[in-house]
């Protein structure tokens, strides 16, 4: 790489980077927002709700890497052409080639960038997030303490808590359980939720406990601190269920009849992994309709708004398109060569569109023009 070109890679990569960042940050904010009742609903704490909102992001960035390409090298290539960075290019002796070539290469990097999300860090995400929001949602602590309020769980376990305090801290606890034919309750200080060996305990400080057995037998105890196992209490019997966008590529090739059980049917599986490798396709097409809108034409002092405004428009139909096509590929599988065909058509056209506007242009010829041009000459 040249100097010019290690110049122009860096002018372009900048504001290809902070496109990617700022789309990355709207989109992180998004899901923050979306897990917000993760903490108001489920009572659970800030990490799990940052650990969910973190997990999206893979998903998020096979979506956003194309988008901010696309805009950022059109945020670069504007400014070197407003500021007659690219002429001075051009006068140095530098091809046309030798220019577009740093602009190719990062297009380059993030197809693979891509390719490497959606093939590996999407699936192992969103498992993650999956098992995650699983164990969320069957937290026995989530569903049983609700501030105030009597809260009936499982085989007749019922419990109050006065206070919640953020650390996850109960105060002024009351439980009542059914151990076989006896009524147990149990009060306590202090409290709080967790697991011993796997098993969901309880354990509670400052705490008595009442038992009222069926032969009529009263009994009474206090404890300085005790721990109850609540595992008869938290048994599970649904599974995680899992969606084609977490499954790795092998499995959405040769799924096992506990996917297609479990997961879908075989279309949604081999739509999603084509939908998977054709996404870096759509780097490169973006890169090159980036191209295609700035030195795809004659220069013009007014500005190029009205060409990108075109191209824009054209990119912003193809990748809806390109979504169409993989929705519809789920039950027509003939469909799945056009996830292919729409970035690659699209690439091929601006790419046409540039390199034909790059050559020089020749006045038309006249055959008696030009005879009549040597008669006289």
């Amino acid at each position: 790489m040249t100097l010019i070109q290690g110049y122009l890679f860096r002018q372009i990569a900048r504001p290809v980077v902070g496109a990617c960042a700022a789309l990355a940050g709207i989109g992180i904010l998004s899901q923050s927002l979306d897990q917000l009742e993760v903490i108001v609903e489920r009572g659970q704490s800030v990490w799990v709700m940052v650990k969910l909102t973190l997990l999206a992001v893979p998903q998020l960035l096979a979506v956003i890497i194309p988008i901010g390409l696309f805009v950022g090298a059109l945020i670069a290539l504007t400014r070197l052409q407003r500021e007659q960075e690219l002429t001075a290019v051009f006068a140095s002796g530098v091809t046309r080639w030798s220019a577009i070539r740093p602009a190719v290469r990062i297009a380059a990097i993030a197809a693979l960038l891509t390719l490497v999300v959606t093939t590996v860090g999407q699936p192992w995400a969103q498992r993650q997030a999956r098992a995650e929001a699983f164990a969320v949602r069957t937290d026995l602590a989530a569903l049983l303490v609700e501030e105030g309020r009597f809260v009936k769980g499982p085989n007749g376990l019922t419990v109050y808590v006065q206070q919640i305090e953020q650390n996850g801290l109960l105060k002024n606890l009351f439980v009542y359980m059914l151990d076989g034919d006896d009524a147990v309750t149990w009060d306590a200080a202090e409290a709080r939720f967790g697991r011993i060996d796997g098993r969901p305990v309880l354990t509670m400080v400052n705490a008595s406990t009442t038992r009222y057995s069926s032969r009529g037998v009263l009994t009474y105890g206090s404890f300085a601190q005790t721990v109850i196992d609540l595992s008869p209490y938290a048994a599970v019997t649904e599974r995680v269920r899992y969606k084609p966008s977490d499954l790795y590529l092998p499995q959405l090739f040769n799924p096992s009849p506990g996917d297609l059980e479990r997961v879908g049917s075989a279309g949604e599986l081999m739509a999603e992994a084509h939908s998977r490798l054709s996404a870096p396709l759509y780097a490169l097409m973006g890169m090159a309709m980036a191209l295609t809108a700035i030195m795809g034409g004659q220069f013009s002092r007014t500005g190029y708004s009205l060409r990108i405004a075109k191209v824009a428009g054209v990119f912003l139909v193809v990748r809806i398109a390109g979504y169409g096509v993989v929705s519809a590929s789920a039950w027509n599988g003939w469909l799945n060569v056009f996830q292919y065909l729409l970035p690659i058509v699209a690439t091929g056209v601006a790419l046409r569109l540039l390199f034909q506007a790059l050559k020089p242009r020749r006045r038309p010829v006249w055959p008696a023009l030009e005879r009549l041009k040597a008669r006289f000459a």
